[in-house]
């Protein structure tokens, strides 16, 4: 391996370091600072007639304006920046200055972590600042960071590359702090979520990620080998059987924020590993579940927002409850034309032939019907629309529709033309089951590599009797995207997915 040429900047940044160290300053310090403040409370609460407030607060040098006896810093912590007013006399009390005219003017750089101690005060400029009376160096950086520079009006060596961004994440946030508010939404997301479901007394769970059996959606799996064990394993591709044994056991409601993990293509709103929330509640049906889940997005959306509206580019979508429902049939039939009811699969590989939509010979009546919506249809529907009422073969985990045996009593919940969430009154038959497992096992020898694997440990659950349930997956990492407005998967995920990186390092 060689090693990788260093820039000039980093090499005069080692350079401060050893210049550091030989004057005995450790430029990576164990010793704890206790931070009092923050920049953004510091601003926020400052008055021009309270007593003198001191501060100790800790964070990167962002900017400098190097003077004489006196300089200007901008400090940047985890809630944003604030000025420093740094003079020598009061850095340096004593005869020695050599903290303000060797460590502090020609050693430290943007980039490192300081600590500081003094007190808040408005400059003459009307700036709230901190005038320095202490300074400490945390964490010397040996990189420089892209700071954005301004000429004749025009940013450049801005962070902006998203490649870059998405793989160098902990510059993303220094550098372009505002990124910090999708994240801090992405939690609040999940902590109104977690409220939501507490409230009504729902238990969370954690169920296993290794699994023998790849089950609860039709994906295709990551595989990989249990050493022990000498078997071969599968990341999860849903949690939604373990979380329905569970009910079997005696549970009236249970749910889990899964990661989950599909060895498929990669997109916009597509990554391999992903987070899911699914819940299941025993005694209850879909329709049961549709109001549930209205009420469940609009208390998240209130919560994280402060409104029902989100923007998403030029479109506006509004989560307040309720939302229009439509069957199936009626979205394909509206946007198409074509009624797929009573269609056999030849009809219907024909039908995807003719509208031009490309299929393959393992496709059965399911994956067809599903390649017609979502290539047709699916994107039709901006504001929430829950889409019901599934033919039997595109939902081999859904209970057969109480009214009409062709089809299935499911939903899914499509939000500014994506799916967001899927939805059931879950398949307690076991009987029933077995069929429909032993079908997909059947397309899996055609060659679809999504099909369902047949679970026999499930389906002797069934067996033992699973109360009348109904069950919901929303996929987290799209509702914080419709949340904060993003239209990129990379963009709500600290750390996705991305090719290993061609370095000589």
């Amino acid at each position: 391996m060689s090693i990788r040429e260093l820039s000039e900047q980093e090499v005069l940044r080692r350079e401060s370091l050893a210049e550091l160290r030989k004057l005995g300053i450790n430029p990576y310090p164990a010793e704890e600072f206790e931070v009092t403040a923050h920049a953004s409370e510091v601003k926020e609460t400052f008055e021009d007639n309270a007593p003198k407030r001191e501060v100790a607060m800790a964070g990167r040098i962002m900017m400098r304006r190097i003077m004489g006896k006196a300089s200007f810093c901008e400090l940047q912590d985890s809630t944003g920046r604030i000025q420093l007013y740094i003079t020598r006399d009061d850095l340096c009390p004593g005869e020695d200055k050599t903290l303000y005219n060797t460590v502090f003017k020609k050693l430290l750089d943007i980039g490192d972590h300081i600590g500081v101690r003094g007190y808040v005060f408005r400059t003459k400029m009307g700036e709230i600042s901190i005038h320095v009376e202490e300074l400490v160096l945390l964490s010397k950086s040996l990189r420089p960071l892209p700071v954005v520079k301004m000429k004749d009006g025009v940013a450049y060596d801005a962070f902006t590359d998203p490649e870059q961004r998405y793989r160098m994440r902990y510059v993303d946030l220094v550098t372009n702090p505002e990124k910090r508010e999708i994240f801090i939404k992405r939690t609040k997301t999940l902590g109104a979520m977690r409220e939501f479901l507490n409230d009504k007394g729902y238990l969370e769970v954690e169920t296993p990620v290794l699994q023998n059996i790849p089950g609860g959606a039709t994906a295709r799996p990551f595989i990989t080998h249990h050493n022990t064990l000498d078997i071969p394993m599968y990341l999860r591709i849903a949690n939604e059987l373990y979380l329905k044994r569970l009910i079997v056991g005696g549970f009236d409601g249970v749910y889990e924020f899964s990661r989950n993990f599909r060895n498929e293509g990669m997109d916009r709103t597509h990554n391999p590993e992903f987070t899911i929330m699914e819940v299941y509640v025993a005694y209850k049906d879909y329709q049961w579940m549709m109001e549930m889940t209205e009420q469940m997005m609009e208390h998240t959306a209130m919560k994280v927002n402060g409104t029902t509206k989100t923007k998403v580019g030029e479109v506006e979508i509004d989560l307040k409850a309720p939302y229009a429902r439509v069957t199936m049939r009626e979205a394909i039939l509206e946007h198409t034309g074509y009624d797929i009811q009573g269609k056999s699969e030849e009809e219907l590989r024909e039908a995807c032939k003719a509208m031009g939509i490309d299929v393959e010979p393992s496709m059965g009546k399911g994956k067809l019907i599903d390649e017609i919506f979502g290539e047709k249809a699916e994107g039709k529907y901006i504001q929430p629309t829950f889409i019901t009422d599934y033919p039997v073969e595109m939902s081999p985990l859904a209970k057969m529709h109480r009214e009409d045996e062709l089809l299935t009593e499911r939903f899914e919940l499509i939000v500014n033309g994506k799916e967001l969430l899927n939805a059931y009154s879950e398949l307690n038959d076991p009987i029933d089951q077995l069929e429909r497992f032993e079908e997909q096992a059947r397309l899996g020898d055609r060659g679809d590599d999504e099909a369902m694997y047949v679970d026999y440990d499930f389906v002797r659950a069934l067996e033992y009797g699973m109360p009348p349930t109904a069950g919901m997956g929303i996929g987290v990492d799209r509702f914080v995207m419709l949340l904060t407005g993003q239209e990129s998967i990379q963009e709500v995920l600290f750390f996705p997915q991305m090719r290993p990186e061609q370095r000589s390092e």
